[in-house]
């Protein structure tokens, strides 16, 4: 008998956070909140309490940038996965592109993942809204867009925009005919 499909039995390919020194402020801006917490209670004075509070609503936020070891984004048989997201079934994809996108002084990678069919219909399996509530407000590898599309930014994976890329494409073509 097969095993159900949660985020955590999925097989295939797949890509986590890179461990990477980018991260570094996720630890600083929690020593902050610390810090400015610590200052409250020590002096009394409310007025670091909103600093403490914006340093922590910041790490909160990033805290799953800091988890390597875990699959965030891949594919198997079945289809693509993205975490916190669901399984999107092959047949449900138009077409699979990567597109660089200018910010400021840098570029940046996005997967689009292009839906040919409600999004309802498009997923396996749902994982929006099985999240667990304490992790409802923080970062989410993926957006969706207007136009039935899913966004992935690619830059805080451990394996390279194009190879990441090429995997999606050669599996798309081999699992959905």
């Amino acid at each position: 008998m097969a095993a159900p499909l949660d985020e955590g039995n999925l097989g295939g390919y797949s890509a986590a956070y890179s461990r990477d020194d980018v991260y570094f402020p996720v630890y600083i801006t929690a020593a902050l909140a610390l810090i400015f917490l610590t200052a409250t209670w020590i002096t009394g004075a409310l007025y670091w309490l909103p600093l403490s509070a914006a340093a922590f609503a910041f790490t909160y936020y990033n805290i799953p940038l800091l988890e390597t070891g875990r699959p965030t984004i891949g594919a198997n048989q079945y289809g693509i996965f993205l975490q916190a997201f669901g399984l999107i079934r092959w047949r449900a994809i138009e077409r699979i592109d990567v597109v660089e996108i200018a910010e400021r002084a840098m570029t940046v990678h996005e997967l689009q993942i292009v839906l040919n069919a409600p999004l309802r219909s498009a997923l396996v399996v749902d994982w929006r809204r099985n999240r667990p509530r304490w992790r409802r407000w923080m970062r989410l590898p993926w957006r969706m867009s207007h136009e039935n599309m899913v966004r992935v930014n690619l830059e805080p994976f451990d394996q390279p925009p194009d190879e990441i890329h090429r995997t999606f494409l050669r599996m798309w073509r081999y699992y959905r005919s």
